[in-house]
């Protein structure tokens, strides 16, 4: 280690020697946390708009049919008319028309 090297050295360069760190303040803490936040909504962002099953209009479009519906019920009764005692098929079973 050469002088010049000793005179540039500052207090964080002397703690890290003696294995040592200077206390952190409460702002650099609330800034780290806040900084991971934000990434992790950015790439909580990106994998939801990656894994998306529809594009963002579709989306949409199925949102407004379904909120515009004004309390009506999803069964139309037509599907139903067609099963014997109104039953739906069950799981590896075939509806007879």
């Amino acid at each position: 280690m050469k002088m010049q090297d000793i005179k540039n050295m500052d207090k964080d360069d002397v703690l890290g020697m003696l294995g040592l760190q200077a206390k952190r303040s409460d702002t650099s803490r609330v800034l780290q946390v806040l900084g991971t936040f934000g990434i992790g909504l950015v790439v909580g962002a990106g994998v939801a708009l990656l894994l998306a099953p529809k594009a963002g209009s579709e989306l949409r479009q199925d949102l407004r049919t379904k909120f515009r519906r004004d309390g009506k019920d999803d069964s139309d009764g037509d599907a139903v008319a067609g099963n014997a005692g109104g039953a739906t098929p069950g799981r590896g079973e075939r509806q007879v028309t």
